[in-house]
């Protein structure tokens, strides 16, 4: 197995620094804390390579909110400056691990996503059921509280089969210790750019072993849920036992217990955001109750027509793959009451 040495020097490099800058304001550059720190950008890189080189950099406490959208979900955010030295490892590390992944591994990587995720889904499930001829069934499955369980000594131990520059492992424990959850050396904070790179790391691990040990065919893993097909009921259940075994022995992680179960493909299975049945998808509730509360914000003029059009063209794209031509004309439908409401009252 190949592995890196000296990265560390490429981490703090001027060039890479400044890339990472340019990477951690896309989409944030009225913010004020971007303003401010691009007041005197020059010299808050030249200090961060110091910072680096020195071996004081020291991360910022996190800033923690509540998102409900869809789902109430706690999330940390890093400080500014501690995003763009996030952003200058994972410009370093990133093809490194990357070219490992599995091909059906879909998420937080570039030309991939729900829509890639729902795509292979599709696919998959014609090839089991030949073309919907036969019965075939699905092993949905969730790792429970992924993010949290997520043990620091196992993903370093991972991230130095690669990498034995130990001046970046020492770096990426740094950060890994400040951002920790309640229990020491567990846990990632959903909202990292280093945290969704991790993820896929350390279950990286995982997919190996449905792919080359349990020679799992049709597997499709998105974050902490995935999903195997297989034309037999008892052979899903077999996996399953053997998954969770792996899991527990290996990454200390578990399989949520409502949430993993092996079910018919007729019945239709829950993932990426669709319901998605033998010959029809269906949006899942959450997503349109996200939706119409968006809509809400725009009526109570919380957010400009210009900002709420965005977010419905985004979601249109979205919906578009299940079957929801009506729907979507319904939602459209409101927002364009809401824009006659406002026009009228000018």
């Amino acid at each position: 197995m190949k592995t890196y040495k000296n990265l560390y020097e490429k981490i703090y490099s001027y060039d890479n620094l400044y890339l990472a800058y340019r990477n951690a304001r896309k989409g944030k550059t009225k913010r004020p804390y971007v303003k401010e720190f691009e007041e005197n950008l020059e010299n808050n890189l030249i200090d961060f390579r110091f910072e680096l080189i020195t071996f004081t950099y020291s991360p910022r406490p996190l800033d923690n909110f509540i998102l409900k959208d869809p789902k109430t979900r706690k999330i940390s955010r890093s400080h500014f400056r501690d995003r763009i030295i996030h952003h200058a490892i994972i410009n370093v590390i990133r093809e490194i691990f990357e070219k490992r992944f599995i091909h059906d591994s879909c998420a937080n990587q570039l030309g991939k996503g729900n829509l890639f995720s729902i795509k292979r889904f599709e696919t998959f499930r014609r090839k089991v059921t030949k073309n919907f001829t036969s019965k075939a069934f699905c092993l949905k499955a969730d790792v429970k509280h992924y993010f949290q369980e997520v043990d620091h000594e196992i993903l370093i131990k991972i991230i130095k089969n690669k990498i034995k520059d130990k001046k970046v492992v020492e770096l990426i424990r740094k950060i890994l210790k400040k951002n920790a959850s309640g229990e020491q050396n567990k846990g990632m904070p959903l909202g990292n750019l280093t945290s969704q790179f991790f993820a896929n790391v350390y279950l990286n691990e995982l997919d190996y072993f449905i792919k080359y040990q349990l020679k799992a065919k049709y597997y499709i893993r998105y974050v902490d849920d995935f999903v195997i097909l297989h034309q037999n009921r008892e052979q899903l259940n077999k996996w399953k036992k053997e998954i969770e075994k792996f899991l527990a022995e290996k990454l200390m992680l578990e399989l949520h217990p409502q949430k993993s179960k092996v079910i018919s493909l007729s019945k239709g299975v829950d993932f990426v955001g669709f319901r998605n049945f033998y010959h029809f998808k269906l949006l899942r509730k959450r997503n349109l109750r996200s939706m119409l509360k968006k809509i809400d914000t725009y009526r109570d003029k919380l957010v400009s027509k210009e900002k709420m059009m965005e977010i419905f063209q985004g979601w249109n794209a979205y919906a578009k793959w299940a079957n929801t031509y009506n729907l979507r004309k319904s939602v459209l439908s409101k927002i364009n009451k809401i824009n006659k409401l406002n026009l009228d009252n000018t």
